[in-house]
Protein backbone atom coordinates (compact mmCIF):
# COMPACT_ATOMS: atom_id res chain seq x y z
CA UNK A 1 0.00 0.00 0.00
CA UNK A 2 1.03 3.63 -1.23
CA UNK A 3 0.93 6.28 1.91
CA UNK A 4 1.77 9.74 1.31
CA UNK A 5 1.70 12.80 3.59
CA UNK A 6 0.11 15.86 2.70
CA UNK A 7 3.76 17.68 2.21
CA UNK A 8 4.57 14.95 0.39
CA UNK A 9 1.50 16.10 -1.56
CA UNK A 10 2.17 19.18 -1.98
CA UNK A 11 5.66 18.58 -3.03
CA UNK A 12 4.91 16.08 -5.89
CA UNK A 13 1.90 18.42 -7.22
CA UNK A 14 4.87 21.76 -7.07
CA UNK A 15 6.87 19.13 -9.32
CA UNK A 16 4.03 17.95 -11.59
CA UNK A 17 2.89 21.46 -11.95
CA UNK A 18 6.33 22.83 -13.21
CA UNK A 19 6.32 19.27 -15.31
CA UNK A 20 3.10 20.47 -17.31
CA UNK A 21 4.61 23.78 -17.79
CA UNK A 22 7.53 22.92 -19.31
CA UNK A 23 6.89 19.62 -21.85
CA UNK A 24 2.88 20.43 -22.31
CA UNK A 25 3.92 23.83 -24.04
CA UNK A 26 0.39 25.15 -22.43
CA UNK A 27 -1.06 28.12 -22.06
CA UNK A 28 -3.25 29.39 -18.89
CA UNK A 29 -6.80 27.63 -19.47
CA UNK A 30 -6.00 25.01 -21.66
CA UNK A 31 -7.49 21.78 -21.21
CA UNK A 32 -6.32 19.02 -20.10
CA UNK A 33 -8.18 15.42 -19.90
CA UNK A 34 -7.47 13.05 -16.65
CA UNK A 35 -8.70 9.48 -17.92
CA UNK A 36 -7.81 7.71 -14.37
CA UNK A 37 -8.69 5.60 -12.24
CA UNK A 38 -8.75 5.97 -7.82
CA UNK A 39 -5.20 6.62 -7.33
CA UNK A 40 -2.52 8.37 -6.19
CA UNK A 41 -1.81 9.80 -9.96
CA UNK A 42 -5.24 11.28 -10.12
CA UNK A 43 -4.87 13.11 -6.95
CA UNK A 44 -1.61 14.46 -7.92
CA UNK A 45 -2.44 15.04 -11.57
CA UNK A 46 -5.74 17.15 -10.94
CA UNK A 47 -4.37 19.46 -8.20
CA UNK A 48 -1.08 19.81 -10.52
CA UNK A 49 -3.20 20.52 -13.44
CA UNK A 50 -5.18 23.33 -11.27
CA UNK A 51 -1.98 24.48 -9.69
CA UNK A 52 -0.45 25.10 -13.42
CA UNK A 53 -3.26 27.30 -14.31
CA UNK A 54 -4.91 24.47 -16.47
CA UNK A 55 -8.54 23.32 -16.42
CA UNK A 56 -8.81 19.71 -15.42
CA UNK A 57 -11.48 17.60 -17.61
CA UNK A 58 -11.89 14.45 -15.54
CA UNK A 59 -13.59 11.97 -17.76
CA UNK A 60 -14.85 8.19 -17.35
CA UNK A 61 -11.90 5.20 -17.85
CA UNK A 62 -14.39 3.19 -18.65
CA UNK A 63 -15.38 5.14 -22.01
CA UNK A 64 -15.17 3.69 -25.39
CA UNK A 65 -12.57 5.64 -28.10
CA UNK A 66 -15.34 6.61 -29.93
CA UNK A 67 -16.87 8.50 -26.12
CA UNK A 68 -14.06 9.70 -25.25
CA UNK A 69 -13.17 11.10 -28.69
CA UNK A 70 -16.15 13.49 -28.97
CA UNK A 71 -15.88 14.58 -25.34
CA UNK A 72 -11.98 15.28 -26.38
CA UNK A 73 -13.21 17.34 -29.47
CA UNK A 74 -15.90 18.78 -27.80
CA UNK A 75 -13.28 20.27 -24.71
CA UNK A 76 -11.07 21.31 -27.25
CA UNK A 77 -8.35 19.24 -24.94
CA UNK A 78 -4.51 19.81 -25.25
CA UNK A 79 -3.34 16.67 -23.39
CA UNK A 80 -4.79 13.34 -21.81
CA UNK A 81 -3.34 11.84 -19.28
CA UNK A 82 -3.62 8.19 -18.61
CA UNK A 83 -3.08 5.01 -16.70
CA UNK A 84 -2.19 1.38 -17.88
CA UNK A 85 -5.53 0.30 -18.21
CA UNK A 86 -7.13 3.51 -20.36
CA UNK A 87 -3.51 3.80 -22.32
CA UNK A 88 -4.96 1.48 -25.64
CA UNK A 89 -8.58 3.61 -25.65
CA UNK A 90 -6.89 6.80 -25.58
CA UNK A 91 -4.49 6.04 -28.23
CA UNK A 92 -7.43 5.05 -30.72
CA UNK A 93 -9.01 8.15 -29.52
CA UNK A 94 -6.48 10.74 -30.07
CA UNK A 95 -5.32 8.62 -33.54
CA UNK A 96 -5.12 11.63 -36.05
CA UNK A 97 -5.10 14.57 -33.58
CA UNK A 98 -2.68 16.95 -32.16
CA UNK A 99 -3.73 16.02 -28.57
CA UNK A 100 -0.55 14.93 -26.39
CA UNK A 101 -1.11 11.84 -24.71
CA UNK A 102 0.73 11.26 -21.11
CA UNK A 103 0.96 7.36 -20.17
CA UNK A 104 2.48 6.55 -16.60
CA UNK A 105 6.11 6.84 -17.82
CA UNK A 106 5.18 10.06 -19.89
CA UNK A 107 3.53 11.78 -16.28
CA UNK A 108 6.69 9.90 -13.94
CA UNK A 109 9.22 12.12 -16.70
CA UNK A 110 6.69 15.39 -16.33
CA UNK A 111 7.34 14.98 -12.82
CA UNK A 112 11.08 14.92 -12.96
CA UNK A 113 11.38 17.86 -15.26
CA UNK A 114 9.39 19.75 -12.92
CA UNK A 115 11.43 18.59 -9.81
CA UNK A 116 14.37 19.61 -11.95
CA UNK A 117 13.25 23.46 -12.98
CA UNK A 118 11.37 24.27 -9.75
CA UNK A 119 7.92 24.77 -8.59
CA UNK A 120 5.42 27.02 -10.78
CA UNK A 121 3.35 30.14 -9.26
CA UNK A 122 0.04 29.33 -8.87
CA UNK A 123 -1.80 30.99 -12.22
CA UNK A 124 -5.50 30.99 -11.85
CA UNK A 125 -8.30 31.68 -9.06
CA UNK A 126 -11.11 33.09 -8.46
CA UNK A 127 -13.72 33.30 -11.63
CA UNK A 128 -10.82 31.39 -13.75
CA UNK A 129 -12.16 28.06 -14.88
CA UNK A 130 -10.98 24.90 -12.74
CA UNK A 131 -12.84 21.91 -13.99
CA UNK A 132 -14.98 21.16 -17.15
CA UNK A 133 -17.25 18.40 -16.20
CA UNK A 134 -19.12 16.54 -18.97
CA UNK A 135 -22.85 16.39 -17.88
CA UNK A 136 -26.88 17.57 -17.72
CA UNK A 137 -29.00 18.00 -20.37
CA UNK A 138 -31.63 15.72 -21.10
CA UNK A 139 -31.80 14.86 -25.00
CA UNK A 140 -28.73 14.67 -27.08
CA UNK A 141 -24.82 14.61 -25.98
CA UNK A 142 -23.54 15.76 -22.53
CA UNK A 143 -22.68 19.47 -22.24
CA UNK A 144 -19.82 20.81 -19.89
CA UNK A 145 -20.59 21.97 -17.26
CA UNK A 146 -17.54 25.14 -16.18
CA UNK A 147 -17.17 24.95 -12.65
CA UNK A 148 -14.59 27.72 -11.47
CA UNK A 149 -12.25 28.02 -8.25
CA UNK A 150 -14.79 30.24 -6.78
CA UNK A 151 -17.72 27.78 -7.07
CA UNK A 152 -15.35 24.67 -6.14
CA UNK A 153 -14.26 26.78 -3.05
CA UNK A 154 -17.35 28.12 -2.20
CA UNK A 155 -19.31 24.59 -1.75
CA UNK A 156 -16.50 22.91 0.56
CA UNK A 157 -16.90 25.91 2.93
CA UNK A 158 -20.66 25.52 2.90
CA UNK A 159 -20.68 22.00 3.83
CA UNK A 160 -17.79 22.95 6.11
CA UNK A 161 -20.52 25.24 7.60
CA UNK A 162 -22.86 22.29 8.33
CA UNK A 163 -23.36 21.03 12.20
CA UNK A 164 -22.18 18.48 12.43
CA UNK A 165 -19.45 19.24 10.39
CA UNK A 166 -19.74 16.74 7.77
CA UNK A 167 -15.43 15.87 7.76
CA UNK A 168 -13.03 16.90 10.27
CA UNK A 169 -9.15 16.30 10.23
CA UNK A 170 -9.10 13.62 12.77
CA UNK A 171 -11.37 11.60 9.88
CA UNK A 172 -9.94 8.22 7.59
CA UNK A 173 -12.27 8.86 4.71
CA UNK A 174 -13.05 6.00 2.54
CA UNK A 175 -12.65 7.44 -0.88
CA UNK A 176 -14.14 4.74 -3.15
CA UNK A 177 -16.33 6.77 -4.90
CA UNK A 178 -14.98 7.92 -9.07
CA UNK A 179 -13.20 10.91 -8.59
CA UNK A 180 -14.15 11.81 -12.19
CA UNK A 181 -17.83 12.31 -10.78
CA UNK A 182 -18.09 15.71 -8.52
CA UNK A 183 -19.22 13.93 -5.75
CA UNK A 184 -15.80 12.42 -5.12
CA UNK A 185 -13.95 15.29 -6.50
CA UNK A 186 -15.16 17.69 -5.01
CA UNK A 187 -17.31 16.68 -1.86
CA UNK A 188 -14.77 13.85 -0.99
CA UNK A 189 -11.39 14.89 -2.38
CA UNK A 190 -11.86 18.85 -2.00
CA UNK A 191 -13.34 18.72 1.47
CA UNK A 192 -10.14 15.98 2.65
CA UNK A 193 -7.86 18.75 1.23
CA UNK A 194 -9.49 21.46 2.63
CA UNK A 195 -9.60 19.54 6.03
CA UNK A 196 -6.13 17.66 5.73
CA UNK A 197 -8.41 14.65 7.01
CA UNK A 198 -7.02 11.16 6.23
CA UNK A 199 -8.26 9.59 2.44
CA UNK A 200 -8.18 5.86 1.74
CA UNK A 201 -8.19 5.48 -1.64
CA UNK A 202 -10.08 2.88 -3.08
CA UNK A 203 -9.96 1.68 -7.03
CA UNK A 204 -13.29 0.21 -7.21
CA UNK A 205 -16.06 -0.41 -4.82
CA UNK A 206 -16.25 -4.33 -3.77
CA UNK A 207 -18.42 -4.61 -0.59
CA UNK A 208 -16.60 -7.53 1.36
CA UNK A 209 -12.81 -5.75 0.24
CA UNK A 210 -14.42 -2.38 1.37
CA UNK A 211 -15.68 -3.44 4.89
CA UNK A 212 -11.84 -5.58 5.79
CA UNK A 213 -10.75 -1.87 4.43
CA UNK A 214 -13.22 0.15 7.27
CA UNK A 215 -11.80 -2.20 10.00
CA UNK A 216 -7.97 -2.35 8.80
CA UNK A 217 -8.17 1.52 8.39
CA UNK A 218 -10.13 2.28 11.37
CA UNK A 219 -12.18 4.55 8.66
CA UNK A 220 -14.61 7.00 10.70
CA UNK A 221 -16.30 8.93 7.45
CA UNK A 222 -17.77 7.07 4.58
CA UNK A 223 -19.35 9.54 1.46
CA UNK A 224 -21.30 6.83 -0.33
CA UNK A 225 -24.30 6.42 -2.29
CA UNK A 226 -27.10 3.56 -2.50
CA UNK A 227 -25.68 0.83 -4.21
CA UNK A 228 -23.10 0.83 -1.48
CA UNK A 229 -25.49 0.82 1.76
CA UNK A 230 -27.76 -1.62 -0.61
CA UNK A 231 -24.72 -4.22 -1.00
CA UNK A 232 -23.53 -4.09 2.86
CA UNK A 233 -26.81 -5.12 3.75
CA UNK A 234 -27.65 -7.71 1.67
CA UNK A 235 -24.15 -8.71 2.75
CA UNK A 236 -25.53 -9.28 6.51
CA UNK A 237 -25.27 -8.54 9.99
CA UNK A 238 -21.01 -8.42 9.81
CA UNK A 239 -20.86 -5.90 7.48
CA UNK A 240 -23.00 -3.56 8.81
CA UNK A 241 -21.22 -4.44 12.69
CA UNK A 242 -18.21 -2.98 11.22
CA UNK A 243 -19.62 0.76 10.15
CA UNK A 244 -20.57 0.86 14.22
CA UNK A 245 -17.67 2.84 14.33
CA UNK A 246 -17.46 5.28 11.39
CA UNK A 247 -18.30 8.64 12.72
CA UNK A 248 -20.27 10.17 9.28
CA UNK A 249 -22.11 8.35 6.77
CA UNK A 250 -23.50 10.03 4.04
CA UNK A 251 -25.13 9.36 0.67
CA UNK A 252 -25.35 11.07 -2.60
CA UNK A 253 -25.79 10.70 -6.30
CA UNK A 254 -29.52 9.27 -6.44
CA UNK A 255 -32.48 8.72 -4.00
CA UNK A 256 -31.54 6.48 -0.76
CA UNK A 257 -34.07 3.88 -0.64
CA UNK A 258 -36.11 4.33 2.81
CA UNK A 259 -35.50 0.25 3.63
CA UNK A 260 -32.19 0.75 3.12
CA UNK A 261 -31.83 3.51 5.29
CA UNK A 262 -33.83 1.44 8.10
CA UNK A 263 -31.58 -1.40 7.67
CA UNK A 264 -28.54 -0.02 8.12
CA UNK A 265 -29.38 2.29 10.81
CA UNK A 266 -30.73 -1.10 12.61
CA UNK A 267 -27.23 -3.19 11.86
CA UNK A 268 -25.24 -0.73 12.44
CA UNK A 269 -26.88 2.36 14.83
CA UNK A 270 -25.51 4.39 12.51
CA UNK A 271 -27.95 6.95 10.54
CA UNK A 272 -27.38 7.86 6.84
CA UNK A 273 -27.35 11.31 6.17
CA UNK A 274 -28.71 12.05 2.53
CA UNK A 275 -27.42 14.87 0.36
CA UNK A 276 -29.08 16.50 -2.96
CA UNK A 277 -26.41 18.31 -5.85
CA UNK A 278 -25.88 18.17 -9.26
CA UNK A 279 -22.84 19.01 -10.99
CA UNK A 280 -23.59 22.59 -12.00
CA UNK A 281 -23.44 22.99 -8.17
CA UNK A 282 -20.60 21.92 -7.36
CA UNK A 283 -22.07 19.91 -5.93
CA UNK A 284 -23.96 20.07 -2.80
CA UNK A 285 -27.56 21.68 -2.48
CA UNK A 286 -29.21 20.21 0.37
CA UNK A 287 -28.67 17.80 3.11
CA UNK A 288 -30.37 15.80 6.12
CA UNK A 289 -27.55 17.29 7.97
CA UNK A 290 -29.01 20.77 7.88
CA UNK A 291 -32.51 19.25 9.16
CA UNK A 292 -33.45 18.63 12.72
CA UNK A 293 -33.52 14.74 12.01
CA UNK A 294 -33.04 12.52 9.25
CA UNK A 295 -36.41 11.67 7.65
CA UNK A 296 -36.90 8.83 5.03
CA UNK A 297 -36.57 9.74 1.90
CA UNK A 298 -35.77 13.84 2.14
CA UNK A 299 -32.91 15.05 0.92
CA UNK A 300 -33.06 17.63 4.10
CA UNK A 301 -32.67 21.54 3.93
CA UNK A 302 -30.30 23.83 1.87
CA UNK A 303 -26.28 24.17 3.06
CA UNK A 304 -25.27 27.10 4.89
CA UNK A 305 -24.97 29.97 2.11
CA UNK A 306 -27.34 28.49 -0.39
CA UNK A 307 -30.66 29.71 -1.00
CA UNK A 308 -33.61 27.50 -2.46
CA UNK A 309 -36.99 27.99 -3.93
CA UNK A 310 -39.68 26.06 -5.24
CA UNK A 311 -41.35 27.58 -8.43
CA UNK A 312 -44.54 26.32 -10.05
CA UNK A 313 -44.58 26.18 -13.74
CA UNK A 314 -45.65 30.40 -14.20
CA UNK A 315 -42.42 31.21 -11.99
CA UNK A 316 -44.66 31.87 -8.49
CA UNK A 317 -43.52 30.60 -5.34
CA UNK A 318 -45.51 27.22 -4.18
CA UNK A 319 -47.87 27.28 -1.44
CA UNK A 320 -46.95 24.81 1.58
CA UNK A 321 -46.80 21.11 0.69
CA UNK A 322 -47.08 21.79 -2.42
CA UNK A 323 -44.47 20.38 -5.75
CA UNK A 324 -42.49 23.00 -7.09
CA UNK A 325 -39.13 23.07 -9.70
CA UNK A 326 -36.31 23.23 -7.51
CA UNK A 327 -34.28 26.86 -7.99
CA UNK A 328 -30.93 27.70 -6.49
CA UNK A 329 -28.32 30.48 -5.86
CA UNK A 330 -25.35 30.71 -4.47
CA UNK A 331 -21.47 31.34 -5.11
CA UNK A 332 -21.21 27.48 -5.39
CA UNK A 333 -22.93 27.72 -9.28
CA UNK A 334 -21.74 26.97 -12.28
CA UNK A 335 -20.52 29.54 -14.95
CA UNK A 336 -22.70 27.85 -17.40
CA UNK A 337 -21.82 25.62 -19.89
CA UNK A 338 -19.22 25.16 -22.39
CA UNK A 339 -18.02 26.72 -24.70
CA UNK A 340 -19.81 30.32 -23.78
CA UNK A 341 -21.53 29.84 -20.68
CA UNK A 342 -24.87 29.35 -21.97
CA UNK A 343 -27.93 28.73 -19.52
CA UNK A 344 -26.11 29.73 -16.41
CA UNK A 345 -27.88 31.37 -13.49
CA UNK A 346 -29.48 34.36 -14.74
CA UNK A 347 -29.32 37.70 -14.13
CA UNK A 348 -30.44 37.65 -9.89
CA UNK A 349 -27.76 34.30 -9.51
CA UNK A 350 -30.72 31.65 -10.12
CA UNK A 351 -30.34 28.70 -11.34
CA UNK A 352 -33.28 26.40 -12.44
CA UNK A 353 -32.63 22.32 -11.70
CA UNK A 354 -35.35 21.01 -13.43
CA UNK A 355 -35.89 18.82 -10.56
CA UNK A 356 -38.84 18.79 -8.66
CA UNK A 357 -39.63 18.43 -4.77
CA UNK A 358 -42.34 19.73 -2.19
CA UNK A 359 -40.84 20.98 1.76
CA UNK A 360 -42.48 19.30 4.50
CA UNK A 361 -43.61 21.85 7.44
CA UNK A 362 -40.42 21.41 8.76
CA UNK A 363 -38.67 22.57 5.93
CA UNK A 364 -37.52 19.21 4.60
CA UNK A 365 -37.22 19.04 0.93
CA UNK A 366 -38.18 15.59 -1.03
CA UNK A 367 -38.17 15.16 -4.51
CA UNK A 368 -40.74 13.69 -6.29
CA UNK A 369 -39.60 14.22 -9.85
CA UNK A 370 -36.13 14.31 -12.15
CA UNK A 371 -35.72 16.13 -14.92
CA UNK A 372 -37.20 14.51 -17.61
CA UNK A 373 -36.55 11.46 -19.89
CA UNK A 374 -32.64 11.24 -17.75
CA UNK A 375 -31.45 8.02 -16.19
CA UNK A 376 -29.79 8.12 -13.31
CA UNK A 377 -27.26 4.69 -13.08
CA UNK A 378 -25.52 4.38 -9.88
CA UNK A 379 -25.59 8.37 -9.47
CA UNK A 380 -24.21 9.00 -13.41
CA UNK A 381 -26.18 10.61 -15.75
CA UNK A 382 -27.27 8.65 -18.69
CA UNK A 383 -29.06 10.68 -21.75
CA UNK A 384 -31.37 8.65 -23.82
CA UNK A 385 -30.51 10.75 -26.94
CA UNK A 386 -26.78 8.96 -26.79
CA UNK A 387 -28.08 5.54 -26.62
CA UNK A 388 -30.50 6.07 -29.11
CA UNK A 389 -28.28 7.80 -31.41
CA UNK A 390 -25.75 4.78 -30.78
CA UNK A 391 -28.24 1.56 -31.21
CA UNK A 392 -29.46 3.67 -34.05
CA UNK A 393 -26.72 3.19 -36.22
CA UNK A 394 -26.87 -0.58 -36.51
CA UNK A 395 -27.95 -1.30 -39.82
CA UNK A 396 -31.24 -3.55 -38.74
CA UNK A 397 -32.63 -0.94 -35.98
CA UNK A 398 -35.49 1.04 -37.84
CA UNK A 399 -35.81 3.17 -34.57
CA UNK A 400 -35.24 3.03 -30.94
CA UNK A 401 -36.82 4.88 -28.03
CA UNK A 402 -35.32 4.44 -24.79
CA UNK A 403 -36.87 5.19 -21.22
CA UNK A 404 -35.63 4.87 -17.61
CA UNK A 405 -36.87 1.30 -15.55
CA UNK A 406 -36.05 0.84 -11.83
CA UNK A 407 -33.33 -1.20 -10.40
CA UNK A 408 -32.39 -2.46 -7.51
CA UNK A 409 -28.69 -2.34 -7.44
CA UNK A 410 -28.29 0.73 -9.37
CA UNK A 411 -31.61 2.61 -8.77
CA UNK A 412 -32.27 3.19 -12.55
CA UNK A 413 -31.35 1.34 -15.64
CA UNK A 414 -31.90 1.75 -19.50
CA UNK A 415 -34.51 -0.17 -21.19
CA UNK A 416 -34.63 -0.16 -24.82
CA UNK A 417 -37.66 -0.65 -26.91
CA UNK A 418 -36.13 -1.31 -30.57
CA UNK A 419 -38.14 -1.89 -33.83
CA UNK A 420 -36.42 -3.63 -36.84
CA UNK A 421 -35.89 -3.13 -40.36
CA UNK A 422 -38.88 -4.86 -42.46
CA UNK A 423 -37.11 -8.74 -42.93
CA UNK A 424 -34.18 -8.09 -41.09
CA UNK A 425 -33.64 -11.26 -38.39
CA UNK A 426 -32.64 -8.86 -35.57
CA UNK A 427 -32.34 -10.19 -31.85
CA UNK A 428 -31.99 -8.46 -28.36
CA UNK A 429 -28.75 -10.06 -27.93
CA UNK A 430 -27.47 -8.12 -31.04
CA UNK A 431 -28.64 -5.05 -30.10
CA UNK A 432 -26.78 -5.53 -26.56
CA UNK A 433 -23.81 -6.61 -28.51
CA UNK A 434 -23.57 -3.56 -30.74
CA UNK A 435 -23.58 -1.81 -27.62
CA UNK A 436 -21.07 -2.58 -25.95
CA UNK A 437 -18.84 -1.31 -28.47
CA UNK A 438 -20.07 1.86 -28.82
CA UNK A 439 -20.93 2.81 -24.84
CA UNK A 440 -19.47 2.73 -21.85
CA UNK A 441 -21.09 0.00 -19.57
CA UNK A 442 -23.28 1.75 -17.13
CA UNK A 443 -25.02 3.54 -20.52
CA UNK A 444 -26.07 0.09 -22.17
CA UNK A 445 -29.13 -0.94 -22.10
CA UNK A 446 -29.77 -3.37 -19.29
CA UNK A 447 -32.58 -5.23 -21.32
CA UNK A 448 -33.78 -4.45 -24.99
CA UNK A 449 -37.30 -5.14 -26.27
CA UNK A 450 -37.92 -5.93 -29.81
CA UNK A 451 -41.26 -4.51 -30.79
CA UNK A 452 -43.47 -3.86 -33.98
CA UNK A 453 -43.88 -0.26 -33.49
CA UNK A 454 -43.21 2.48 -31.52
CA UNK A 455 -45.80 4.77 -29.87
CA UNK A 456 -45.70 8.64 -31.53
CA UNK A 457 -47.69 11.96 -30.75
CA UNK A 458 -49.32 13.81 -33.39
CA UNK A 459 -45.81 15.62 -34.13
CA UNK A 460 -44.59 12.41 -34.85
CA UNK A 461 -42.11 12.26 -31.36
CA UNK A 462 -42.30 8.85 -30.06
CA UNK A 463 -44.61 8.91 -27.26
CA UNK A 464 -42.19 7.69 -24.14
CA UNK A 465 -44.95 8.37 -21.61
CA UNK A 466 -47.21 5.58 -23.46
CA UNK A 467 -43.88 3.57 -22.87
CA UNK A 468 -43.53 4.47 -19.66
CA UNK A 469 -47.53 3.52 -19.00
CA UNK A 470 -46.69 0.02 -20.51
CA UNK A 471 -43.57 -0.55 -18.40
CA UNK A 472 -45.53 0.44 -15.30
CA UNK A 473 -48.46 -1.52 -16.14
CA UNK A 474 -46.38 -5.09 -16.87
CA UNK A 475 -44.79 -4.39 -13.36
CA UNK A 476 -47.83 -4.05 -11.72
CA UNK A 477 -49.41 -6.60 -13.86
Amino acid sequence: MISMTWAELDREVDAAAAGMAATLSSRVGDRVALVLSNSPAFVTAYFAVLRAGLVAVPVNPGYTAPELAHLLGSADVKAVLCDDASTGVVEEAVSGTSRVLVDPSGFDAMVAAGRAAGPVQAQSGGEDLAVLLFTSGTSGQPRGAMLTHRALLANIEQCRALDPVPMLADDVVLLVLPLFHIYALNAVLGMVAATGATAVLCERFDPVATIDLIRAESVTNVPGAPPMYLAWAAAGSTALEALQGVRMLASGASPLPAAVLEQVHAGSGRLIHEGYGLTETAPVVASTIASVRVKPGSIGQAVPGVEVRLLDEGGQQVTDGDPGEIWVRGDNLFSGYWPDGAEGPDAEGWWATGDVAYADGDGDLFLVDRRKELVLVNGFNVYPREVEDAIGVHPDVLEVAVISVPDEFTGEAVKAFVVARPGSALRPEQVMAHAETRLARFKRPSSVVLVEKLPHSATGKVAKGRLREREAGEVLG
